[in-house]
């Protein structure tokens, strides 16, 4: 028999990011990460590869109410989102070459500035 604790965990995990993307337009895959790590067992790499498979219909659902609500401009996402297909590809394929101890720090560097920019800006 299942435990009920189980079912529930990875719910409320997903539903905690869905909740960061949709009120910070953002930053659900940095709440994924680390409780993909720690409550699934999921070891780093994965976890990272796991938390952008999760993380890509939140974003979408996040964007199509951001739409409708008229908070997006989709002229000036374009550009963006062009890019940012670029940059993922080649994070993509640099994420198998790069020491998991970089990738973490990469990580963690990435939360810092994110969380000090919040702070002070």
């Amino acid at each position: 028999m299942v435990n009920l604790g189980e079912k529930l965990r990875p719910a409320l995990a997903g539903g905690a990011a869905g909740l960061a993307n949709g009120f910070f337009g953002g930053g659900g895959g940095m709440l994924l990460v680390p409780l993909l790590k720690n409550q699934c067992g999921l070891d780093q790499r994965r976890a990272f590869a796991t938390s952008v498979a999760i993380i890509l219909p939140l974003c979408i659902l996040s964007s199509v109410l951001y739409w409708l609500r008229g908070g997006l401009d989709l002229g000036l996402a374009l550009p963006y989102v062009l890019g940012g297909l670029a940059g993922g590809l080649a994070g993509g394929k640099l994420f198998r070459r790069v020491n998991m101890v970089w990738l973490r720090r990469g990580f963690a560097l990435l939360m810092l500035y994110g969380g000090g920019k919040a702070l002070l800006f």
